[in-house]
């Protein structure tokens, strides 16, 4: 397996609670397209759906944000609280499919390798882009559908794999699409690297 999982299984606690407590060890670093996307912002408040161990949520504390975040795993959450040790982040326990945040709360929401079933997709991005404020970012990035150049192995999951285009679809309100396609990336698993392509949304709220 990839460190890239798939935070949220249906209502599911129990699953990821043993997924992640199969986990010989937290990620240190943050995911790529996150880090490249939130480099060029200025901090504001943020907020982390599905947010496992806490690395990028931490990471962008670090970086000046003030992060809300939100994981299914009491697991995940106690192991990113105990890495939060300047307690910079406010975790919550809730499942991120059916949690509502706040509207126009946000400069910035992440939502990264959610797994969220077809029928709750439309409601569950409504929902994460009602919680922006106007200017303030969305960042979005999940498996990308199966496809050509792809040697990592998959759950073969229908549910998992999400194209741009039903994000972008989705989002209520006038956007600033920055970046909405697929991306590859290189994923580091035990039999060495393996290609893998993800689904990224970079958009910014502009009405």
């Amino acid at each position: 397996m990839s460190h890239h999982h798939h935070h949220a299984h249906g209502q599911d606690e129990a699953f990821w609670d043993q997924m992640w407590s199969q986990r010989p060890r937290r990620r240190e670093e943050p995911h790529e397209f996150l880090a490249e996307s939130a480099a060029a912002l200025i901090p504001g408040a943020a907020l982390d759906v599905g947010c496992g161990e806490g690395t990028d949520a931490l990471w962008l504390a670090t970086r000046g944000w003030t992060v809300t975040a939100v994981d299914v795993s009491k697991v995940a959450l106690d192991r990113a609280r105990s890495a939060d040790r300047a307690q910079r982040v406010t975790w919550i326990h809730a499942n991120p499919n059916s949690w509502r945040p706040p509207l126009d709360a946000y400069d910035l929401v992440v939502a990264q390798f959610l797994h969220v079933p077809p029928g709750e997709r439309p409601s569950f991005f409504d929902a994460l882009a009602r919680a922006i404020r106007l200017g303030g970012t969305l960042l979005f990035s999940a498996h990308a559908p199966p496809g050509s150049g792809i040697t990592v192995d998959r759950p073969a999951i229908a549910d998992l794999y999400f194209s741009a285009d039903e994000v972008v679809r989705a989002l209520p309100g006038c956007w600033e699409v920055v970046i909405a396609g697929e991306q590859a990336r290189v994923a580091h698993t035990h039999d060495g690297p393996r290609q893998d392509r993800d689904t990224v949304v970079n958009a910014r709220r502009i009405g």
